[in-house]
């Protein structure tokens, strides 16, 4: 795919504190991109220096294959949705979408035709003549995407959309913003911190910490190969063993819950500490027994599905025989947290 966005070594100071520190990467045309991280980390900061919102203090940013750093925010010809959906509470769903065609002054006829076309491709036709506080969160958020999309936009710039809503209409609305996406063909970069949104719905993901690219990766790989142990901790959950200071090298190994399985054969002895119920699945705390290793007395958590704990009828000081995924287990000499 053809490189679209491309953002050169930018840096962003505010007074003492350096927010973005000398990123670069590159975003495809047509890429669904998520720039994930803890609050705090830049990643709002950069979503704004790429709409051209912030100004940055070094560095550049083009736009395909052009210098857009210095052009204003108006003739950059994108599209952005905001976590608090910025609807204008006396206009209708409508009247809402009409309001930046109207801006650029075109044609009414073709003002309406656009608006409404925008709220087919949301499924919101019917619900046009509603004003917001008539709408619920989900269908706000649909309006507020319709809005951006009917100025028909080179890219689109979503700034936590989801997180303002619940549970279940995050997760439907998630699928229905990348379904979307996918037939529109736009480029697209999105700010969040929640990782189960940046896993499911991005071709690519950039994570963050502290102002600076900690991975950038697809989401299996960023998974499954996390650079390094902030990433690891960040994204889904990661037993840690610090070897220190029996290991020559001080290293630290990862593994994630769901490789370290029961089994019938030669194994390592664990103690059930805790067990927490989560639907399909039971997350264990297990104290590991094995003498004369370095795993002796550590803590891992492990998920167990319920079948097998209620078959079973592992419950707290229950002792479990474990295998230990060697091949999916990682090797690091940083600190957790770095």
């Amino acid at each position: 795919m053809k490189d679209y966005l491309k953002i050169d070594h930018i840096r962003k100071v505010f007074g003492n504190v350096t927010t973005l520190n000398d990123l670069s990467f590159h975003v495809a045309k047509g890429e669904f991109v998520c720039l994930l991280g803890p609050s705090g980390c830049g990643k709002t900061t950069l979503l704004r220096t790429i709409a051209g919102l912030e100004e940055p203090t070094a560095g550049r940013i083009f736009i395909d294959g052009k210098d857009v750093t210095a052009v204003p925010p108006a003739k950059r010809n994108f599209g952005i949705v905001f976590q608090s959906y910025a609807l204008f509470p006396n206009l209708t769903a409508l009247s809402n979408v009409e309001f930046g065609l109207k801006a650029k002054k075109m044609p009414k006829k073709e003002v309406k035709e656009k608006a409404l076309a925008a709220l087919e491709m949301v499924g919101l036709v019917d619900l046009q003549d509603r004003y917001p506080a008539q709408l619920s969160g989900g269908q706000q958020q649909r309006i507020a995407l319709a809005r951006a999309l009917a100025l028909s936009p080179s890219f689109l710039l979503l700034d936590e959309p989801l997180s303002a809503l619940d549970a279940k209409v995050r997760e439907k609305l998630r699928f229905e913003i990348r379904d979307l996406q996918e037939k529109l063909g736009i480029t697209t970069i999105m700010v969040t911190h929640d990782q189960e949104e940046a896993l499911t719905m991005a071709d690519k993901i950039i994570v963050m910490n502290r102002g600076e690219i900690m991975q950038i990766g697809t989401p299996q790989e960023i998974y499954q190969l996390p650079a390094n142990p902030f990433v690891a901790d960040f994204i889904g959950a990661m037993n840690f063993i610090n070897l220190q200071p029996s290991h020559p090298e001080g290293r630290i190994l990862a593994i994630r819950p769901e490789h370290i399985t029961l089994t019938q054969g030669e194994g390592v002895s664990a103690i059930v500490e805790k067990l927490e119920f989560r639907g399909p699945v039971y997350r264990g705390m297990v104290k590991l027994e094995q003498s004369d290793s370095p795993l002796h007395d550590k803590l891992v958590l492990i998920d167990l599905p319920a079948t097998i704990v209620h078959q079973q009828k592992i419950q707290l000081g229950s002792i479990l025989t474990l295998s230990i995924g060697e091949k999916q287990m990682l090797s690091y000499s940083e600190k957790v947290g770095c």
